[in-house]
Order: structure tokens, then sequence, then C-alpha cells
């Protein structure tokens, strides 16, 4: 077989994703074997490829390619979130484009459009994880619009308002004005910033009096209610009982006490908005006040901002200041920070609005998922711990959730109204349903589908993929099926920290209520990926590279390297494009391990060198050991750990070390035991690396032997643990600093590799003999002499407290070697002596961080081991 000198990523990539598609490796039915299962995050279906999802993707196609090595039957389920707010924007904008307006489209027509923008781009980011190498059961590819998958969500919906979990209820609310929709408090971010705090002076009804009033939005005054003081505050005795007139609009409002008025605030009087802020809403209810909303949907006011009708809030919060400070009713400004809530998906700045809303009931439903994670008996992993302290926080303090919003794009909330009243409504999975409930409850047995009008809000995106780990195998719909009782609960959950309650939290709670099982066992909580300034990656930063250009520029495999060796357990990674450079590199290392291993000629009739032998054995060890190691790095989800084990292991150990040992002279065999040996070992490593580089690990095991489809890597078995000789691993050690003293004495004093020396010990280290064969062989020696006393006119050096000499033999200058080595013996006793200074300064050590002291220490004793050498040296030279 005609193997290429270069590797070329991009052939290879579609070769092998080709391969293993047509023989159908990643699908999964249940069998005998023991299930491993992970279900994918499933990306917003207006999602491109970003580095986030590289890394994600990547932690999981490497476990889920792992278990298949393991044996067992992975199944990752793949799939994308229809998104609701982020896609009802894409496809509002493109009807823009067209020049139509959603407003006046029916819901069916608008919904045609959302469709049909979905099935034009819906499968885009699907698509760019197959060039990731990303080894997802495709067969099982699931939409959170899919029809099964809309009726689970129904199904749940109807059965938690069945048992009084559900309701409506008429709220404050998050409002996004841009999305024109209701969002959840977790949806709402708190961005720091610096606006204006306004005071103002209201008149008191009846008479010349005034008092002052501080706000951060000026344009609310329309929605005025009462002016609250604190009881207590003697400053504004005089102003018990009495009115207060709104600025501009004139409205006459009561001055009303209550003690949550914060006395050191502001002015100490409080301007009360019930429409328009959660805590006035709460005043407002207790003092039995009006509620004026002055906005639109869009945030613009309405009629009850009178001159300002129709205009943007920001817009009127400047136009009216100036009237204000133009009426001689605004006194001053101030600068002041606070926190303003925004719309995570569009950035808004989101207003409290009274609305009425669906609600979930969720403190009774949090406390099997509190227990689940935080309890004595828990069953559900977080990795890092850390983030246990954020979910209990979240879970500890859990409030009903708002899970209506006022978009077409999701599932239709299932309530049927057949009247105006409050409750003249039923909830059923179907019309047909809703009207045999709606005849119960009225007695009108005359009443029809048209009688009845469903409720136009649809559900949050997040109620439809809480149900994920089991909609997907239609454990909802059909809760004994075959495959949600083999598949579920999975094993691992791969996401980012930033959906802990959004998502995570949710699911187990729906894993207890509808299975009474966790949904996993593990979550793997990844890092943001960040830049080299740490700021974290964004379009609008500009900082975040293409990932698909990346994969073109370094290869799949390299990105997948550079991505985990930068991504340490849950923190967050600093990328940068060397470490992709870097794991394309090592691509390229192992490819040309392969290419010389080829070049080989092999006998049958020649013995197995002795180095070769106790290498190999090495080699065995060492790998058993490194298998340990990943093993224990994999159990704590230190997936980066465990790659740059295996990535020392082949770099140094098998490359580095034993290709060097085992390769045969210039133009001459191999002997077959060794080359089969050196093969096998080749295969194994290659098993260890598939899953962090599948595409380049499986071309050179193809390349290794004709296989069978049966016997691609990518399902072929994890390697067998073995014992551990640890005293060869220790031995061998000794030996490779042993030849890296050879070495550098050949290369400091230019004595040609060619040249064999001979070489004498002095063996106060007992150390054994067993690897005498490869020092001699990478050492070039022609004889290792063991010998009691120094070695007179000899280069010298130490490991631990072996001696070692090599004779000059006429191949160096010694006199000028004698000089040379006076002048570095004089430098280091000095350099010594001013460290010792150093360590003898009682203020210095007292002071002095525990790791500099440590230093120090190091630099004494590295000082002293090399005057000794040096000494010695010259010892043997005169």
């Amino acid at each position: 077989m005609q193997i290429p000198n270069k590797y070329e990523a991009q052939q290879v990539e579609n070769k092998w994703y080709d391969y293993w598609m047509k023989h159908n490796y990643f699908h999964s039915t249940p069998d005998e074997r023991e299930p491993y299962t992970i279900v994918i995050p499933p990306p917003n279906v207006t999602g491109v490829l970003h580095m986030g999802h590289m890394l994600n993707n990547t932690i999981q196609d490497v476990l889920i390619r792992r278990a298949r090595l393991l044996g067992k039957n992975a199944c990752w389920v793949p799939g994308t979130d229809h998104a609701s707010i982020a896609t009802e924007a894409k496809v509002v904008a493109r009807l823009k484009e067209q020049g139509i307006d959603k407003n006046d489209l029916s819901r069916d027509e608008f919904l045609k459009h959302a469709w049909d923008w979905t099935h034009e781009y819906g499968g885009v980011i699907l698509e760019q994880l197959k060039k990731l190498g990303c080894s997802c059961d495709w067969d099982r590819t699931k939409f959170t619009m899919d029809d099964d998958m809309s009726e689970a969500v129904i199904k749940v919906f109807v059965d938690l308002y069945n048992k009084g979990l559900i309701y409506r209820g008429f709220r404050m609310v998050n409002w996004d004005p841009e999305a024109k929709t209701t969002l959840s408090d977790e949806e709402v971010i708190h961005v720091e910033k610096q606006g204006l705090l306004y005071y103002l002076n209201y008149k008191i009804e009846d008479g010349e009096d005034t008092l002052t009033i501080a706000t951060t939005r000026p344009e609310t005054i329309f929605g005025d209610t009462a002016i609250c003081i604190n009881p207590n505050d003697e400053r504004f005795t005089h102003l018990k009982g009495k009115k207060a007139i709104v600025p501009i609009c004139g409205r006459v409002i009561p001055i009303i006490e209550d003690e949550y008025v914060d006395l050191e605030f502001g002015t100490g009087c409080l301007k009360v908005t019930p429409a328009h802020d959660e805590n006035d809403k709460v005043l407002g209810d207790k003092h039995n006040l009006e509620v004026i909303d002055i906005f639109n949907d869009d945030a613009s006011l309405n009629a009850y901002g009178l001159h300002y009708e129709g205009q943007d809030r920001f817009e009127v919060r400047k136009a009216i200041s100036k009237e204000l400070e133009a009426a001689g009713i605004l006194i001053k400004t101030e600068t002041h920070t606070n926190k303003v809530g925004t719309s995570e998906r569009t950035k808004a700045v989101i207003e409290p609005k009274l609305s009425d809303q669906w609600f979930l009931k969720m403190e009774d439903l949090a406390k099997p998922a509190i227990e689940a994670v935080l309890g004595e008996d828990a069953e559900i992993n977080l990795f890092p711990k850390k983030f246990e302290n954020t979910y209990r926080h979240w879970m500890e303090n859990v409030r009903d959730w708002n899970i209506s919003r006022q978009l077409l794009w999701g599932q239709q909330i299932p309530a049927f109204y057949y009247g105006e009243g409050k409750d003249d409504f039923v909830v059923a999975e179907t019309i047909e349903k809703a009207v045999e409930l709606a005849k119960a409850k009225t007695k009108n047995q005359e009443l029809t589908a048209n009688s009845l009008k469903q409720e136009t809000d649809a559900l949050d995106t997040w109620f439809s993929s809480w149900l994920w780990p089991m909609s997907v195998f239609d454990g909802i719909r059909n809760p004994e099926n075959e495959e949600i009782n083999y598949y579920y609960p999975t094993n691992d959950l791969v996401t980012g920290p930033d959906i802990l309650f959004f998502w995570v939290a949710r699911m187990i709670v729906a894993g207890y209520e509808y299975k009474d099982a966790r949904p996993f066992e593990n979550v793997y909580l990844t890092g943001l990926v960040r830049d080299k300034q740490r700021r974290k990656m964004s379009k609008s930063l500009g900082n975040s590279p293409d990932a698909l250009k990346l994969i073109e520029q370094y290869s799949a495999d390299g990105v997948r390297v550079g991505l985990l060796l930068s991504s340490a357990a849950g923190n967050d990674l600093m990328f940068d494009e060397a470490l992709c450079q870097q794991g394309k590199g090592f691509g390229n290392k192992i490819w040309n391990a392969f290419n010389l291993t080829n070049l080989w000629e092999i006998s049958e009739s020649i013995e197995q060198p002795e180095s070769s032998r106790i290498a190999l054995q090495w080699y065995e060890s060492k790998f058993q050991q490194t298998l340990l190691d990943i093993e224990d790095h994999f159990s704590k989800y230190r997936l980066s750990d465990a790659l740059m084990a295996i990535y020392k292991l082949i770099y140094d150990d098998f490359c580095g070390w034993l290709l060097e040992i085992v390769k045969p002279a210039y133009q001459q065999p191999i002997d077959a035991q060794t080359y089969n040996k050196v093969m096998k070992c080749f295969e194994d490593n290659l098993k260890i690396l598939h899953p962090f580089m599948p595409f380049l690990t499986e071309d050179i095991w193809q390349y290794i032997n004709e296989r069978s489809p049966e016997e691609a890597l990518i399902i072929s078995k994890w390697p067998e643990a073995k014992p551990i000789n640890k005293e060869l691993i220790t031995q061998f050690d000794f030996a490779s600093e042993v030849i890296s003293g050879i070495r550098t004495i050949r290369k400091e004093k230019n004595i040609a590799f060619k040249d064999a020396i001979s070489f004498s010990v002095i063996n106060n280290e007992s150390v054994s003999k067993e690897f005498d064969a490869v020092i001699a062989k990478l050492g070039n020696l022609e004889v290792i002499n063991y010998v009691n006393e120094t070695v007179d006119g000899a280069l010298t050096f130490r490991v631990k407290s072996n001696e070692y000499f090599i004779p000059m033999e006429g191949s160096i200058d010694v006199e000028a070697e004698i000089t040379k080595l006076t002048e570095e013996l004089k430098y280091t006793e000095g350099f010594l002596k001013s460290v010792q200074k150093k360590l003898s300064n009682e203020r210095f050590v007292a002071g002095a961080p525990e790791k500099v002291i440590a230093l120090e220490r190091n630099k004494e004793a590295d000082a002293l081991a090399k005057i000794e050498t040096l000494k010695a040296s010259l010892s043997s030279l005169n």
C-alpha cells in the first residue's frame, strides 16, 4: 500500500467521516451491552459553529468515542432548539426585507415563513459539527418543534396544570420591548451602567409647599400614583395626609406612609409607579393605589404620556428633562451608577410590566432536584464541585417560572377560552378534548370548536428543552418504551455553567417529576472560551476566529487538540491559535513516525538486540502507567490532563526514545520480533489517542494493516490493563539521564556521534545494568567499564552519586579545557556565595514568600552539585 509522505488532513477527514457514516458506526440500538448515553445541548436552530460549540462538542465526542472503544453501546443524540426569540427575530427581519409586516400575517402564515427559514438554515450547525469529527447518531437527530416533541411538551403542560402546578396570573414581569415578549428572571442580565439621578420638585395641593423626589427615570412620572414617605422621618411630618401634584400631567396623588422608604437614599421621598416597578407594585397593592401603565409594547409612551405619545422612552427622558428644567421643576442632576436589567437575547433594556401570564409553581418541584445534587445521598455529580454553591443559590431561592411568551414561533399554550371571564377557559391537549371539557364546565352542550379561542401565547423555549433527555427517546408520550428504559438515565451531560439553572436544573426537576429518576449521572461544566487578554470571545469584539477556517488551516484533529490543551477542567480557557498549530505539529510528528517504521526492511532471520528487548519491556510498563493515569483523569473529567499524558507518552517516550532505541542501523533491517512489537505499541497508542484525534489515528490504523469494516479503529477495543514494572520505569529514567549527559558532552566538546567512545562508571547508586545496552547504543559507546576510582584524563559528569567518565584521547585541547572549567568553577562559586549570603539574611528569610525561599534553596543545591562535578572534571584532567 502506497503511503503518502505528507499527511493531507482535508482529504483524510472527508474520507474517513464518509467511511464511518457509510458503515453506521455512530448508530445505536438497544442490545445486551451496557449503554453509554449523551444528549447534546441542542444549539439554536439559528446558530453557526462558534468556539464554545467547538469546545463543548469536542469534549462530548472524546467521551463518546472512548465509550465505544470500552465496548459500551454508545449513543450520542444530536438535535437543535427552536429558540423562540432568536428565530422569530430572524424571520421578522427577513419578512421586513421582503416588505412584509409580521402583524399583517395570520399565525399560520407566519409559521409557514418560520418553517421555510428553519428548513433552509436549521441544519447548518449540525453539518458543521461533522467537520469537527462529531460522531453523533445522526439517525436520531431531533428538533424541539418536531411533532412528537411538541406533543410531549403539550402533554406535560396539561399534566402540570391538572396537578395545580400551572396557573394564570396578573403579575409584574420582565418585558423585552424589542422582542415584544415577557422573559423569565433568568433571561435578564443585570448590567452596571452609569446614568443620572434627577431631582424633581412636586407641588403640594392647596398651598405653596413642595417636596423633592430623586428618580433615575423622569419619563415615568406619567405613571405616578402616590408619593411615599417614611412615617419615622421627622422632615416630612408636615406632609402627612396631604396630596401632591404630578408635574406636567397635573394628576393629584396621595402622600402615603410606609417604612419601606429608605431614610438615607435620595431625598427620603419616593415616587410610586406601580405599573413599572416591582417594589412599587407591592406598595401599590398594600395601599390600594391606582395602576397606570404608560408604555406601549415597544416601550414608546402611550396616551398617558400626553404630548410624548408614540415617542421612545429614552428620547422622552432627554426631552422631558429639558421641559422640567425649563419649568423650574428639575432642580439638579447627579451621576448615578446602577444595575440595569437587559434582555439576554436582544440586549434591550427590560421594562417591568404588569401582564397576564402563565406560571409554573417551582418550590415543591425543586425539592427532589436539590436533594439529587446536594443531599447526603446525592446521585448527580457536578464537575467542578465549585458549581454546587451556584446551584444551591438558584434552587433554594427559586421563584415561580414564567413560562408564557408573546411569540408565534413555539408550542402554542393549550388553553382554550369560551368566555370573557378570568376563569373562562379549559386546558386540554386537543381542541376536541377542550370542547368536551368546556361543555362539562359550562353545562352548554351547544359549544363547538368554533366557540373556543386558543391562547395566543407560546411556551418558553426552555419549557421544551427541559424535557430533552426524556423526549428524545419518546419517554413522555410512551413512558415505558424500550428506548427510554434502556438509554435513560443518560450518563454524562457536557454544557456551559451559564445555563446551569436555565437548563440543567430544570432537566433535573423534570426527570424526577416524570421518571422519578435523575436525567444524567454527571454534569461537566466547561469554562468559557476567552482570548489571550481574558476577554470572552464574541462577534461584537471581533476576537472569535472562524471555526471552519481554523479546521481548514490546522485540521480538525489539530483544533481539537488545541482546544483541549488550553482547557483545564471547568475553568475558562485562554484560547491561543498557537495551540492548534501545536496540535497540527503533533499530528505531523506521529505521521512521520509511522513513515519511519514503514521504511524499515524487516528480517525474520536476525535476533532481537538486547537494547530493543529491554526498551520494549520498559515502554509496555510506561504505557500501562499512562493508561492508569488517563483513567484517573477521565474519572475526574480532566480531559486536558488526559490528553497531555497521552501527548507526552507518544511524543517523548514513543517517538523520542523507543523508536530511537529500536531503529536499525543505516541500510540494515530490523528484526521481525521487534518490529511486530513496536507496531503493536503503535496500535495501542492510536487507540488511546483516537478519541482526541479521530481522523489521523483511523488513517494510520488502516495503513498499518488492511482491515475489514469490522476491524476499524473506531470500534476496536481499548487496551487492556496489565501489570506495571515500576522498577523498570525508574531504571529507564536514570538511564535516560545518563544518555543525556553523554550527548551533552559530545555536543559541547564536538565529539562526532559516529565516533564510538569508551565509557567508565563508578556505580555508587548500585544501578542495575539492565539498560546498559540502551545506553551503549544511544551514546555510541564501545564499552561500558565499571570502575572503583576516578579515571584520569577524562571528561566527567554525575547522575545522583554515580560518576561517569569519557576519556579525552586527544579529542580536545586539555589546557584549554582546564582553563574553561576553572573559569566556570570560579563563576559558580561566586554565584553560590551570593545565594548563601541571601539565605543567611534573617530579614530576607522571614519576609520572603515560601516559593521564593524554595527557589533560592534550589539554586544553592544546583550550584553545590555543579561545583562538585567541575572539581571532579578538573581533578581528572590534572
